[in-house]
């Protein structure tokens, strides 16, 4: 990644109230020249994530669509793949699959369905497993595996005639498995970093993943992704009573713009030049504070979709 490289931004939604909303707001998030918009996973909490951007799909033409991210254990990873093909087919190539191997806050819904929340090691080893899976179904493979954590018997998932575009893969990741994992595989990766994690910090996790992807080979960089989780004063409702965005902007804390729009957008191309981050996201309730700095960043992005390829 160079300063060159073309910027992203995105919106993380917030659980709609009602079907209207939803769309409407989908179309909001469009007019105002975001890149993306996408969404969560959960069972106990708000609308199930892969009918949710199927439906913004229907009233948007150029915004793309993702998950941020698939919590792994809910799904048999050829079930994932033909969510994504459907997906990908409805919204005429504009899905982009986000997936992780799950945080702490996912234990209660892995016990809802009958699962154990597991060890960071096993919950990754059956992510790595689940990976290989779904990039050769989303390859047009039929897929025979008998593996530690999942089988297949000739799976395959694309539709007879379909021309599929190319599913782009996002993966959270923050530690050393999880991000030479993203680098093996990955399209984008969301860095897993601390509230408070500076620039340095951040260099550490960056430079472990590009020495990952060189020595898998890759031969086209790893786009990279942040989200912010403060522009300005203002925060998200569920961080109000836990962060200062003042204080982190004063530590320079690397998940948090501050100052005018100028400034921040200054900040955002100083990341892109110093990490390679060119792929921002923000929460829906962060939009009024960042359309601002999204317009003076206007000439400096590119298409929709993601700039790197697979190598």
């Amino acid at each position: 990644m160079t300063a060159s490289t073309p910027f992203r931004f995105g919106v993380v939604a917030t659980p709609p109230r009602t079907g209207t909303a939803w769309l409407d707001h989908a179309r909001h998030v469009e007019s105002l020249g975001f890149d993306t918009l996408v969404a969560p996973d959960s069972i106990a909490h708000g609308l199930s994530v892969l009918p949710l951007l199927a439906a913004a799909a229907t009233v948007t033409t150029r915004l793309h669509l993702g998950t941020y991210v698939l919590a792994n254990d809910f799904r048999h990873p050829v079930l994932v793949a033909k969510d994504a093909v459907t997906l990908a087919v409805l919204s005429d190539g504009r899905f982009e699959l986000g997936i992780g191997a799950g945080h702490p806050g996912t234990g209660p819904d892995d016990a809802m369905i009958g699962r154990t929340f597991d060890r960071p090691g096993v919950r990754v080893s059956r992510l790595a497993e689940s990976v290989d899976i779904i990039r050769r179904l989303l390859a047009g493979q039929t897929v025979t595996t008998t593996g530690e954590h999942y089988t297949t018997t000739e799976a395959s998932v694309l539709p007879h005639g379909t021309d599929l575009p190319h599913v782009p893969l996002l993966i959270g990741a923050g530690g050393p498995r999880m991000l030479t994992l993203a680098a093996q595989h990955a399209d984008t990766v969301a860095l897993g970093i601390p509230l408070d994690a500076d620039a340095p910090t951040a260099t550490a996790l960056v430079t472990l993943l590009h020495d990952a992807a060189t020595t898998a080979g890759r031969d086209a960089p790893v786009e990279l992704n942040i989200n912010l989780m403060a522009v300005g004063d203002a925060v998200p409702r569920y961080l109000a009573d836990r962060i200062d965005p003042a204080a982190l902007a004063a530590r320079g804390a690397v998940s948090v713009v501050s100052g005018s729009p100028q400034e921040m957008a200054d900040q955002l191309r100083e990341r892109r030049e110093r990490l390679g981050v060119s792929y921002f996201v923000v929460s829906e309730e962060l939009v009024d504070a960042f359309t601002p700095v999204l317009r003076l960043l206007s000439g400096e992005r590119g298409r929709p979709g993601v700039s790197a390829s697979r190598g």
